[in-house]
């Protein structure tokens, strides 16, 4: 079973940017798609975007288009979100999970979830 963590969060101004790493152990990665998600107080958990097995295909939730990049290295077994022109409304606290299968559309029903990071934009 593979495990996952999430780091990278923190509290950056309105226009930052931050990097967030979702690191396996346990079972490679290297042959699931990986997706980020975002949970906000208050609100549901939302997509934000997903990533192929062999990175030659990425997807993104329509409120990060354009902002946000993902990326990965199997090599290493980590899956890298890029967040760009960050806004207050990014605040959350971001998950990555790992499935089988296309990477769109992404999967949603995960049997359980990691501590995720937390990323706070100030405005």
């Amino acid at each position: 079973q593979v495990q996952l963590v999430e780091s990278g969060g923190g509290l950056v101004q309105a226009g930052g940017s931050l990097r967030l790493s979702c690191v396996a152990s346990g079972r490679t990665v290297s042959r699931l798609s990986v997706g980020w998600f975002r949970q906000a107080p208050g609100k549901e958990r939302e997509f934000v975007a997903t990533i192929s097995w062999d990175g030659r295909s990425a997807y993104f939730g329509d409120s990060v288009k354009g902002r946000f990049t993902i990326s990965r290295d199997n090599a290493k077994n980590t899956v890298y979100l890029e967040m760009n022109s960050l806004k207050p409304e990014d605040t959350a606290v971001y998950y990555c999970n790992a499935y089988s299968g296309s990477a769109y559309p992404p999967r949603k029903d995960f049997p359980s979830w990691g501590q995720g990071t937390q990323v706070t934009v100030s405005s």
